[in-house]
């Protein structure tokens, strides 16, 4: 009998270190609203042209540092490519040149056909 309790309380502890481990690794979801707080601030460059804001490049620098999963890189995707079908007069050029401006790469490019279900 003693020695299925130690058993069960081998594979008790076990299952909890797994458990945590596990969870030490979910990240959360990155959200349309969190991608487009972070990029407003590129929206005049991708429009008008000229400087590129700090505030833009800071905000694709985070962007990029919380883009963990493919999952999170296909949604920023989604989120960028439907946000800048809904501003008038962007250039999708200005737009792909944002992480080159701004020292940084990206996993794609984006354009009115971009398929973000493929990206990442």
């Amino acid at each position: 009998m003693a020695k299925f309790a130690v058993s069960t309380t081998f594979v008790e502890v076990i299952t909890c270190m797994l458990l945590m481990l596990a969870a030490s690794r979910v990240e959360a979801t990155i959200t349309c609203g969190q991608v487009t707080q972070l990029l407003t601030p590129c929206i005049s460059y991708a429009v008008l042209g000229g400087d590129v804001a700090p505030e833009c490049c800071a905000g694709i620098k985070e962007l990029h540092a919380i883009k963990i999963t493919t999952e999170d890189i296909r949604a920023a995707c989604t989120c960028i490519k439907q946000g800048a079908a809904m501003i008038p007069g962007i250039d999708y050029e200005r737009v792909n040149q944002l992480p080159a401006k701004c020292g940084t790469t990206s996993p794609y490019k984006i354009y009115p056909s971009t398929d973000c279900s493929r990206v990442g």
